[in-house]
């Protein structure tokens, strides 16, 4: 059977009461008792029931991290590792736990006002959600305090995110700015905010060099190589001689068809990418891309998710961070390089 309260006071001779206080921090507790009774927790590797814990101390140190996308992506998409680790480092600094939760499948999403409602969680960190996704109207309906990673187009909630309309607009500038007459784009999903900022900043970008958009230059990829490599040969028919391509994944997979293609980067088309990824440097050739700090945007998400859960009175907090065009070699140009 497991340990209890009863038996930690019982084998340090106070009460039990004493030993709630004890695990809770009380400052009110003898100093001598306190060593006594910490002792014993030491020696017996007690670990306090997380669920009585927090309804003693009204904190569980515990918050979640979900992200609804399937398995593969979260171990083949190089962002979600660099967001994790900005979380859970700023976490451990402030004696934090993480609980991460996959959320793809329709009954992992029902079983969100469960998780909500369980007691476990002193907050959560959304990243990565779909336009209108329930897991956010049922935060946004609840008590729990959350902060999203990427803004939200209606509510009013928390967030974090990164300039991504600046950025696309950025990319798609510096194309046109080499001279490149046929601008195409790889977009994100337009059911996530990332991907339908980084086209509008395309779209903003063309509409200011007087260039008008053609729907046979943008091909709508999924953030995954293989989204990038189907994108581009949806494209290649329509001749582009530059592209945008929404993320790094996706530009590795755009380099590989134009290779198949028997065309040359940058000299027939150049590519430019989205998020700075570690490898990028190393694409062949090395990859213009618009650099986000993720492991930045996840420690400020759960700085900012800290912040509320400490006064969770209004305002909301927004906090936008800044992108930054980093130049190699396929877009044809070193100005301004890395």
């Amino acid at each position: 059977m497991p340990l209890t309260l009863e038996d930690i006071a019982r084998m340090a001779d106070v009460s039990r009461s004493t030993v709630s206080r004890v695990i809770n921090g009380d400052e009110n507790v003898n100093e001598e008792t306190r060593k006594k009774v910490e002792a014993v927790i030491r020696r017996l590797n007690f670990q306090p029931n997380i669920a009585a814990r927090s309804l003693a101390a009204g904190r569980t140190g515990i918050v979640g991290l979900v992200i609804p996308a399937g398995v593969p992506a979260l171990f083949t998409d190089p962002y979600f590792p660099q967001l994790i680790q900005g979380v859970t480092t700023t976490c451990n600094a402030n004696d934090y736990s993480v609980m991460l939760w996959l959320a793809e499948p329709t009954h992992e999403r029902r079983t969100i006002r469960q998780i909500l409602h369980g007691g476990l969680l002193d907050g959560v960190i959304v990243s990565s959600m779909l336009v209108d996704d329930p897991i956010v109207l049922a935060l946004y309906e609840s008590s729990k305090p959350f902060v999203l990673v990427g803004r939200h187009p209606s509510m009013d909630v928390n967030y974090v995110d990164v300039d991504n309309i600046h950025g696309g607009r950025e990319a798609t500038l510096h194309l046109l700015r080499l001279g490149r007459q046929r601008v195409g784009t790889i977009t994100g999903p337009q059911n996530m905010i990332a991907g339908r900022d980084r086209y509008q900043g395309y779209c903003e970008a063309m509409q200011s060099f007087g260039r008008p958009l053609s729907e046979t230059l943008v091909a709508e990829g999924d953030f995954t190589e293989m989204g990038g490599y189907l994108g581009m040969r949806e494209l290649l028919p329509h001749k582009p001689d530059a592209v945008f391509v929404a993320t790094d994944t996706m530009a590795a997979g755009a380099l590989r068809a134009l290779r198949e293609s028997g065309l040359h980067v940058p000299e027939d088309v150049a590519i430019v990418g989205f998020d700075d990824m570690p490898a990028a440097s190393q694409f062949i050739p090395p990859l213009t891309t618009i650099r986000q700090l993720t492991g930045q945007l996840g420690s400020s998400a759960m700085e900012t998710l800290l912040d509320v859960i400490r006064k969770p009175e209004p305002p909301t907090r927004h906090l936008v961070l800044p992108t930054e065009l980093v130049v190699r070699t396929s877009c044809g140009s070193l100005q301004g390089g890395d």
